[in-house]
Formats: C-alpha cells, sequence, structure tokens
C-alpha cells in the first residue's frame, strides 16, 4: 500500500520575507570546494539535511524551493557534529522559513526519509549511491519529507526568494536544478499525495431540450444573433 502525504493549496500559506539576510559564505565553486576541504580535515564527512515540503495548486503537485540569484535549493543544510537528524532539519526548517514572531513560528512535522544523496569527491556531483571504491566519502546529504500545516506564514531571509515549482517542471531537468532537485518527481512515485482543499469535479452539464419558436420571434432572433456576431468581429 502506498504512504499517504496530505498536500495543501499553495493559496493557503502566506509568504514573507526576513529583514536578516543569508550569509553568502562562498562567492564561487572554489570557495565552496575549499570549506567543504578544511571542514572535511577538522570533522571528517558532512552530514546535511534537506527538507521536501508540498504544496499543490490546480491539484498538481509543487515542491517549495529556496531560490537565490538563478540557482535553487531546498530548505535544509549542514549538521552540527553529533547533531540528531531531524532535529537539526527542524533548526533548519526554522531559521530559514519560519517567522520571527513567536506567535506564527511553525512545529514542523519532519517525516520518513525519501532518499539519500553521497558527494564522493570535492566536487558538486551528488549520486543515489556511494561508489564501492569511495570509502571516505566527503558528504552524505539525506531528504525528509515533511508534513506541512494546513494553514501556515512562511518568511525567508531578504536576499532569498520562496517559489512552488511544479513536478513536471522538475522532472529530468538536471541542467537547471541538479541531481537531486530532479530526482524529486521520482522519489514522490511511491506516495498516494492527497490533495487537501480541491475542488470536486462539477457534473456533466445536461442538454437542454429545445422550445418550439414562433415564427414571429424566429426573425427577431435571427437578427439580435447576426448583431451579435458583427460586433464581436
Amino acid at each position: 500500500m502506498l504512504t499517504a502525504h496530505t498536500v495543501y493549496p499553495l493559496t493557503n500559506y502566506t509568504f514573507g520575507s526576513k529583514l536578516k539576510k543569508k550569509d553568502d559564505k562562498d562567492k564561487n565553486i572554489d570557495m565552496r570546494i575549499g570549506r567543504l576541504k578544511t571542514a572535511f580535515e577538522r570533522d571528517g564527512m558532512r552530514r546535511s539535511v534537506e527538507g521536501i515540503l508540498i504544496v499543490h495548486e490546480h491539484n498538481h503537485p509543487h515542491i517549495l524551493l529556496l531560490q537565490f540569484g538563478q540557482g535553487f535549493r531546498l530548505p535544509g543544510g549542514r549538521l552540527r557534529p553529533g547533531e540528531d537528524e531531524v532535529e537539526g532539519l527542524q533548526r533548519k526548517l526554522t531559521n530559514n522559513m519560519s517567522p520571527t514572531n513567536e506567535a506564527l513560528k511553525i512545529h514542523w512535522d519532519v517525516g520518513e526519509c525519501a532518499g539519500i544523496f553521497w558527494r564522493p569527491n570535492f566536487d558538486t556531483l551528488f549520486y543515489p549511491y556511494n561508489p564501492a571504491h569511495m570509502t571516505r566519502p566527503k558528504e552524505c546529504k539525506k531528504l525528509f519529507l515533511v508534513a506541512l500545516p494546513s494553514k501556515a506564514v512562511l518568511a525567508v531571509p531578504s536576499n532569498l526568494r520562496l517559489v512552488a515549482v511544479p513536478l513536471t517542471e522538475l522532472y529530468d531537468n538536471l541542467a537547471r536544478y541538479g541531481p537531486v532537485i530532479s530526482s524529486i518527481p521520482l522519489l514522490l512515485s511511491r506516495l498516494r499525495l492527497v490533495m487537501s482543499g480541491s475542488l470536486p469535479s462539477l457534473p456533466k452539464p445536461v442538454p437542454a431540450v429545445p422550445k418550439p419558436v414562433p415564427p414571429a420571434q424566429q426573425e427577431a432572433s435571427a437578427g439580435a444573433t447576426a448583431a451579435v456576431v458583427k460586433a464581436e468581429a
């Protein structure tokens, strides 16, 4: 049996921004890889967690992504040494997506792990497996399903944008979204997504039986129809 996951409409959520900005620690890829090497020598393999947050629009699933410039990423990030995966993801989601107003804070319901990806080398490539000859992978990234509340206010740092991207846009779009995000449609295919708040299908209209029109009204009707068609043309 497929696991059920309830998805709420995009219109149920209010989007805002925080005053503080997200620190951009890496100006380019070389700086990012250099920072990864330094952390690996100090702490060993990097452990990171990211959340898959799903909404729907017109009954089609959309994934919430953080956009920075031309790039996209799932909300989440690096775990602290020894930090629990679920608690670490909750901390990251609060920092990246929860309003600063305590009354609007969100309790993040982190569910099952949907996928695991490995970075074998000091580069940008991730794989859904760790090659057998790699005894010291550089990063292990885990993706978790996160059940959103039925309604919420979401707020991101002012230099980021929160966007909802349809699954059809993500699927097999490696060039734009990378190997991890573009694989999400496959990861979700084993779930039964329940679209909450969807409009029920409207019944098909029953054709009306035409009534006979008296001859005197037929000419008037023909003239009115011609006038409408002419005006629209």
